[in-house]
């Protein structure tokens, strides 16, 4: 028997777009703009550790990390982030979503500094703690996922919920173009201030001993944002669905909105009360999950995996893809801090014409076009241009056509950003009922980040060239291949995709069928 539904809920899903939406989205997304930013700002300042702590002056080369320790760098806050996913997400549907959201926020902050103060100057000792450190801020950051999706989801109307969801998730492409401002304002200020010849010209003289303030200083800059939002997210009252729908308190939910949509909410008649007090119960390892979601969580979880492989590869890996082709000049023709302002100048290119436009056309078309065919576009034109990149490989890297696979390059990140890697954060928020939507959202993004650690990790190796390696990686299948498999990966997404819902227009209960019998709840999702 279907459940009635509350007029708290029904008057979330009817409100007009208003300033509290707008205050919720900026609260809401500078936890994920200062993700971004903590998560790949180390793409910008890799090349520099290697610099400074592993370079041999005798050698015609710059330093650069060792195998394992470019690795541990790149994907340990990868690693906490997986579990930040699946611990706060759970723990989001336990103890409340705001309870839990301002520690995540703390965690960050107090990590972010962290980081950027790892103790010593020795090769060991520094990136032993840089990596302790990014492990617990990753951590931190994981929580921010399901947290932030589930609060935007659940307070947004159902009208324009998809915009609002997706717009928190752009901030990420704000996160990401900042990081690159950051270290294109910081290297270019200790370029200007400690000039330096080229490490060809000097060795020794290439790399001034201020440039170890150049790293820390990049990744010291995120903890501003995060910290500027923590008192506004303190002041954000629960959702009205964690209040009613699980803690079952349906008086104070409704107290709650009244003061946020500044528009008086009737109490519930006695029977609806009752009908919300009884409803399901099922957990997350029942049959009766398994029967409504089961295959709902698979393409989530599945299709998150596979867009995050090329997504995170392509993002932590741009420095070496550029430099590959020739768009970056060698290293050993720059000065260590020179490095620094080139890749982030080459990144920030990236971002301001393929990562930030992408996000915005999801924001404007997700719930016009909705999210199952904006998610099967995506990784569609992914695949093209993967190809179109892979197969004229040779003729990419020479000089004149540097630009044209910039070009190509660029449109695989505004068509995963105008695609799934929007979308897989948008769906896991509205298909699960209320008791288990974080915990859901959190697997699935748990299993991109499962993805994004094999694309960190299996890129770095992957690409290398056949025949000559960098100094000591073993042979790889070199970027050409790597782009065609990469490639696969996003045409197995694209099929995944068509296990993903529809959830345009309609209620969150309707779509998960929350307090509906067993009889009425296995019609199909997508309309």
């Amino acid at each position: 028997m279907a459940g009635a539904q509350l007029n708290v809920l029904v008057t979330l899903d009817q409100a007009k777009t208003q300033w509290y939406h707008f205050m919720a989205i900026v609260i809401a997304g500078m936890g994920f703009f200062t993700d971004a930013y903590d998560l790949f700002c180390i793409a910008l300042v890799t090349k520099l550790l290697g610099r400074i702590y592993y370079t041999d002056p005798t050698s015609k080369d710059p330093g650069t990390l060792p195998p394992s320790v470019s690795a541990a760098v790149n994907g340990v806050a990868l690693c906490g982030t997986l579990a930040g996913q699946l611990f706060f997400g759970w723990l989001g549907d336990k103890l409340g979503r705001k309870s839990v959201y301002g520690f995540t926020l703390i965690l960050m902050v107090l990590c972010s500094v962290a980081s950027s103060l790892s103790f010593g100057h020795t090769a060991k000792g520094v990136i032993g703690t840089l990596c302790f450190f990014r492990f617990w801020l990753g951590f931190g950051i994981g929580g921010d996922y399901p947290l932030s999706a589930t609060i935007m989801s659940e307070y947004a109307n159902k009208k324009t919920r998809g915009a609002f969801i997706a717009a928190v998730f752009a901030m990420q492409g704000f996160g990401i173009l900042f990081g690159t401002i950051v270290a294109l304002a910081v290297s270019a200020a200790f370029r200007n201030a400690y000039p330096a010849p080229p490490y060809a010209v000097n060795p020794t003289a290439s790399l001034v001993p201020e440039a170890d303030y150049v790293w820390r200083v990049i990744l010291m800059f995120g903890t501003v944002p995060a910290a500027l939002t923590y008192y506004w997210r303190m002041k954000m009252p629960e959702t009205a669905r964690y209040t009613a729908l699980i803690a079952r308190n349906t008086k104070q939910a409704a107290a709650d909105m009244t003061k946020v949509l500044q528009k008086e909410i009737e109490d519930e008649v006695e029977e609806v009360q009752r009908q919300v007090v009884a409803g399901d119960s099922w957990g997350l390892f029942s049959s009766q999950f398994l029967r409504r979601h089961g295959l709902h969580l698979l393409a989530t979880t599945s299709t998150w995996f596979l867009l995050d492989i090329a997504f995170y590869s392509q993002n932590l890996f741009q420095k070496d893809i550029f430099s590959k082709v020739g768009w970056i000049p060698p290293a050993r023709t720059m000065n260590a801090i020179e490095e620094v302002f080139r890749i982030s100048r080459a990144q920030a290119l990236i971002a301001l014409c393929g990562t930030i436009p992408g996000y915005w056309f999801t924001v404007a078309l997700i719930d016009v076009m909705g999210r199952f065919w904006i998610q099967l576009m995506g990784f569609l034109m992914m695949t093209v241009f993967m190809i179109a990149l892979a197969v004229p490989y040779e003729y990419w890297t020479h000089p004149a056509h540097h630009t044209g696979f910039v070009v190509l390059y660029g449109l695989t990140f505004f068509f995963a950003n105008f695609g799934p890697n929007s979308t897989t954060f948008v769906v896991p928020a509205e298909i699960f009922p209320a008791r288990l939507r974080s915990t859901c959202h959190g697997v699935s993004a748990a299993a991109g980040k499962a993805g994004a650690i094999v694309g960190a990790f299996g890129f770095l190796y992957a690409a290398q060239d056949p025949k000559k390696p960098d100094h000591g990686y073993t042979p790889g299948i070199g970027i050409r291949n790597t782009l065609f498999l990469l490639a696969g990966t996003n045409f197995l997404g694209m099929i995944m995709s068509l296990f993903v819902p529809e959830s345009k227009g309609k209620s969150l209960e309707e779509i998960s069928k929350e307090n509906v019998g067993d009889d009425t709840a296995d019609a199909p999702a997508r309309v």
